[in-house]
């Protein structure tokens, strides 16, 4: 027992056994609030970001004073603590609610069932008009191809790294997945315009495109398999092969089925991640203004250039500036979506109590 128990004094500072009722954050967030409006306002400080800045600042500050002369300093420094995750997050939260605020109140101009399911090819770019259907069309097939190929590689690769890999060989390749991790959109973009164009002079393709979102997303797939692959319990694949199971038949039977929920939760981030993807559609694809519903040949659409091109071509055309505003919401909307599935799978696959 302390020395403040045994004699039964309270701590300096601090009212004994006191504890701060639990609206007692919101309290003072909403007085900081407003005293950070009113000193903005005082200072003839017109920006919004600078009065948010003054009012965190405010609310930590309070949080301490009041928290330290009710329950002490050790809580309120636990209380601080929780104040300045909470601080960071909203002013994480901030620009990202913003970006989508501003993206829906400028797309919806133009965002109807007539611009999904047009495309550009008798429409000018400076004239009203004209839709995203053909950059639609172009995203789904050089995305899903791409996901065709990256997710067997992927899977298997982590498959490898984590039932069989030993020595240099394994070393090695977690090494390059690593490194692979980092590598931005454009050396892959590059890479494959050096070898499938240059090269071996295959053409400008929807393919081509596609075969640079491989080189981004599959170490993507990779590192989220491989985490997935661990969390399963090795008892599992103990009391498989202790039957006579051989190991090939364990993975597929017991290990993949048991950690399938982390690995297309996985999938789905890595296809959102190249979703957006610019600079490889830039060198390998380019664009289009017509319907191209072959991605081996020819130049093809995609959100991405669409968004670019429409905006280079804003200047003295608002059609065109709508337009760009509308695809960069749909494909927001896109990505939103697969995110949504991929916690959707996550919950479904995942273990329930009891069972």
């Amino acid at each position: 027992m302390s020395h403040a128990s045994l004699t039964g004094r309270r701590p300096a500072g601090s009212l004994r056994g006191a504890t701060l009722p639990k609206w007692f954050p919101w309290a003072v967030a909403a007085g900081s609030v407003a005293l950070g409006l009113g000193i903005s306002a005082a200072a003839g400080l017109g920006s919004s970001i600078q009065w948010a800045l003054i009012a965190a600042v405010l609310f930590v500050a309070g949080t301490y004073a009041v928290a330290a002369r009710v329950e002490g300093r050790r809580q309120a420094k636990d209380r601080v603590a929780t104040s300045m995750v909470w601080v960071a997050f909203l002013l994480a939260l901030i620009p990202l609610a913003s970006l989508v605020w501003t993206t829906a109140k400028r797309g919806v101009k133009v965002l109807d069932g007539y611009f999904l399911s047009h495309s550009m090819g008798v429409v000018a770019d400076t004239e009203p008009g004209g839709g995203i259907y053909h950059a639609l069309l172009g995203t789904l097939e050089q995305v899903g191809i791409a996901t065709v190929i990256a997710v067997p590689i992927g899977v298997l690769t982590a498959v490898y790294l984590v039932e069989y890999g030993r020595g240099r060989l394994a070393k090695a390749v977690t090494f390059f997945v690593d490194v692979m991790t980092g590598v931005p959109s454009i050396v892959a973009g590059l890479f494959i315009l050096s070898l499938w164009i240059v090269i071996l002079d295959m053409g400008y393709s929807g393919f081509a495109g596609s075969l640079a979102l491989c080189i981004l997303m599959i170490p993507v797939i990779v590192r989220s398999t491989e985490e997935m692959l661990k969390l399963v319990p090795n008892e599992l694949r103990e009391a498989s092969l202790a039957l006579g199971v051989p190991k090939w038949r364990t993975i597929l039977k017991v290990v993949v089925p048991t950690s399938i929920g982390g690995i297309t939760t996985g999938v789905m981030l890595a296809v959102a991640r190249i979703t957006g993807e610019t600079a490889p559609v830039l060198l390998l694809v380019w664009g289009t203004n017509f319907i191209n519903t072959d991605p081996f040949k020819d130049p093809q659409a995609s959100l991405p250039m669409y968004i670019y091109l429409q905006y280079s071509n804003s200047v003295g055309s608002g059609a065109a500036y709508d337009r760009a505003w509308a695809a960069s919401l749909t494909l927001i909307a896109f990505i939103m979506i697969l995110n949504l599935v991929a916690r959707g799978i996550a919950r479904w696959k995942a273990p329930k109590a009891g069972r």
